[in-house]
């Protein structure tokens, strides 16, 4: 019974996320139409903008057994569910915001990041 009850709890992460995300779009749009948004829009959005988030790139994922898991050792090899050239996951707070490649970064060539080739609509809640 508990179960049903957060199913259908409105509430959810993504239905929250989508709604603070509205509700921030909607003060910046209303900060921006004012004559005085000139002085004050410059600050608040440099606030907003300064808010950490957690991005993460998820290059692949696998199941395995606690036994498989208990056996690995340094120099396993554990095998992803995505091959070499498929889009690779990004994630903004543990929701998935676009799809990109892996990448050597021009300016460091011992590091590497993602360019972004699709960006993933966001959802409006009810």
């Amino acid at each position: 019974m508990a179960k049903t009850k957060v199913e259908a709890e409105p509430d959810q992460p993504d239905e929250q996320l989508d709604r603070a995300i509205e509700e921030l779009r909607g003060v910046l749009r209303e900060e921006e139409a004012r004559p005085d948004a000139a002085l004050q829009s410059g600050a608040n959005s440099s606030i907003i903008m300064t808010i950490p988030v957690d991005v993460q790139i998820i290059l692949g994922s696998t199941e395995m057994p606690v036994s498989e898991l208990m056996a690995l050792q340094k120099g396993s090899t554990v095998a992803l569910n995505r091959r070499i050239g498929e889009p690779v996951d990004v994630v903004v707070n543990g929701r998935k915001i676009a799809r990109g490649e892996i990448t050597v970064l021009e300016n460091d060539p011992t590091r590497f990041g993602i360019r972004l080739t699709e960006i993933i609509a966001a959802t409006k809640s009810a």
